[in-house]
């Protein structure tokens, strides 16, 4: 695994960003062969199946590209949105709509400083959650493989 070279401290946004990518470089190396996480799902707490999760396989390419975003930045707005669009059905795109206009009403209400530390908390757990998937999915590509840790 690679080790950060720059120093933050602990819940900084930077040093969550800094072990997300780290942790999902580690991943690209370690899974050479991706088609193997295909029909392998991630276990809950107590080794228990996820009955809602998908398969390895899915996640690792969301991590994937996920960490092309925390690394290079995210594409602009308009290319975003067409991105979306490409890949998801109207329903969802209905489901877009309705959240930006809840965003809108909150951002209204909420000053800046609180919608900041909102967000902020959010990316924070979500990068620290995305962390700790990407880390499963490298422990279960060795065990399938047979490689120790």
């Amino acid at each position: 695994m690679q080790v950060l070279t720059k120093r933050y401290p602990k819940n900084c946004l930077l040093a969550v960003m800094d072990r997300y990518s780290a942790t999902v470089r580690n991943m690209e190396q370690v899974v050479m062969i991706p088609s193997l996480l295909r029909d392998v799902h991630l276990s809950g707490g107590g080794g228990h199946i996820q009955a809602d999760s998908s398969d390895l396989y899915k996640y690792f390419i969301m991590l994937k590209a996920i960490h092309v975003d925390v690394d290079h930045g995210l594409l602009p707005r308009e290319e975003w949105q067409a991105k979306v669009a490409e890949n998801e059905s109207n329903e969802a795109e209905n489901e877009v709509t309705e959240m930006e206009a809840k965003e809108e009403r909150l951002s209204r209400e909420m000053d800046l400083e609180a919608q900041f530390h909102l967000h902020f908390s959010r990316l924070h757990h979500i990068l620290t959650h995305l962390t700790l998937k990407a880390e499963e999915v490298t422990r279960k590509y060795q065990e399938i493989t047979g490689q120790a840790m």
